[in-house]
């Protein structure tokens, strides 16, 4: 079966309703299964490029993708602190599997912001039966990130859209497809695309050399017809303090702190398993005194980037509860802390792997480079360099990190 048949058989299947998850134990043990699961065949998909329309099936009927849910919908809300444990479980066993669903929280983060009360009802209750949100955000063709060039124009029954977008992470798994349009006078909006609207392509065209079955493809719109009530503003999250931003962006240190902590333990197996150095005068690797300082160091990193993962995620916990300008930048710096960590934690430990297996720990049939091409690709999502300016420019300049998504 190809891709497209693929795609076809799994979106025409009637799901069952979804389990619904009531609190943050609940949603950690199922999610602790669940990854244990999805680990079996993880070599699997990623060398065959197996896209995991089964894995992600099980993954929303297993109510995880609605715990980020309020609960005066019928939702579990549960912490940052779990949203980031359960990304960091399921990215360790798959970096795509784990970066899937980070669009989907988005997008219901924005929705919690901007949305109608009716709105809120209507697409929340869509999740809690087991609805998965997409994304059509980023476009390749302009100049620069900040430009839009998809449109969304008022007609007398709705809205029509037409444009492209580019590295639309999870859309060939979703039943809507929250795109990022811009109108006549330059407001942008988030239109909750139902998947099957006629004029609506999905390209399966993601060929990046990690995390290579996240169904990052390209989605088409040509003249796509959105009912009013399935767009909601996207600007106005960012006009005034929300916890959109750093929300997004604990989400992505999540992924690749998971791929950390995975790189890490698999690391201490494969030292246990190679050859000691000819020079190092003992019998097995693990006593090798300059293996067991890497190991140690790369120990260091990664028990920081998790204490760090901790520390933001409680920060926005704590915003929430009180929303001003001040709590959110606070929310906002101790993410970015936590993602530049995380960008060099992810891909040394991921490296040090395959160093540390030694020659053996090159051969395709185990697949340990899918730990580094999954963290390098990434991280690419926003440079590291950029979070330590906003970091400084805060401790030298008091000037606070601009609110947006990818900070």
């Amino acid at each position: 079966m190809t891709s497209y048949q693929a795609i076809a058989s799994f979106n025409s299947s009637n799901s069952t309703q979804a389990h619904i998850i009531r609190d943050d134990a609940e949603a950690l043990s199922i999610a602790t299964t669940l990854s244990e699961r999805f680990k079996e065949k993880s070599v699997q998909r990623d060398a065959e490029r197996i896209l995991p329309f089964e894995e992600i099936e099980q993954f929303s009927q297993s109510g995880l993708w609605a715990i980020t849910v309020p609960k005066r919908f019928g939702g579990a809300d549960v912490s940052s602190l779990t949203v980031a444990k359960i990304i960091a479980l399921f990215s360790g066993v798959d970096g795509s599997i784990g970066q899937i669903p980070q669009n989907h929280f988005y997008a219901l983060e924005v929705l919690r912001n901007t949305g109608t009360e009716q709105q809120k009802q209507k697409l929340y209750k869509e999740v809690l039966q087991g609805a998965r949100f997409g994304n059509a955000l980023a476009e390749f063709k302009p100049r620069t990130a900040a430009q839009k060039h998809t449109t969304i124009t008022a007609t007398e029954n709705g809205y029509l859209i037409q444009g492209e977008k580019f590295y639309c992470t999870g859309s060939l798994f979703a039943h809507r497809i929250p795109t990022l349009v811009i109108d006549a006078h330059g407001r942008e909006y988030l239109a909750f695309v139902k998947r099957e609207s006629q004029g609506l392509s999905l390209v399966d065209n993601w060929s990046g050399f990690g995390q290579r079955v996240t169904g990052s493809g390209a989605v088409k719109f040509d003249r796509v017809f959105v009912a009013y009530d399935d767009v909601i503003p996207f600007d106005v999250a960012f006009d005034h303090p929300t916890l959109v931003g750093p929300f997004a962006q604990i989400m992505h240190a999540a992924i690749e702190v998971g791929i950390a902590r995975a790189a890490f333990e698999e690391t201490l197996k494969r030292v246990h398993q190679a050859r000691p150095w000819i020079d190092s005068n003992v019998d097995t690797a693990a006593q090798d005194p300059l293996t067991i300082y890497d190991v140690g160091r790369i120990a260091i990193d990664v028990r920081a980037s998790e204490v760090l993962l901790k520390r933001a995620a409680q920060s926005i916990d704590t915003a929430r509860l009180d929303t001003t300008a001040e709590h959110v930048a606070l929310a906002s710096l101790a993410v970015a802390k936590v993602r530049a960590h995380s960008t060099e934690t992810a891909l040394k430990a991921s490296s040090k792997l395959i160093e540390l297996a030694g020659s053996r720990g090159s051969q395709r049939q185990d697949g340990l480079d899918r730990f580094w091409r999954n963290a390098r690709v990434h991280t690419l999502h926003d440079a590291a360099r950029w979070k330590y300016f906003f970091i400084g420019n805060y401790a030298l300049n008091q000037i606070s990190p601009p609110r947006r998504g990818t900070l």
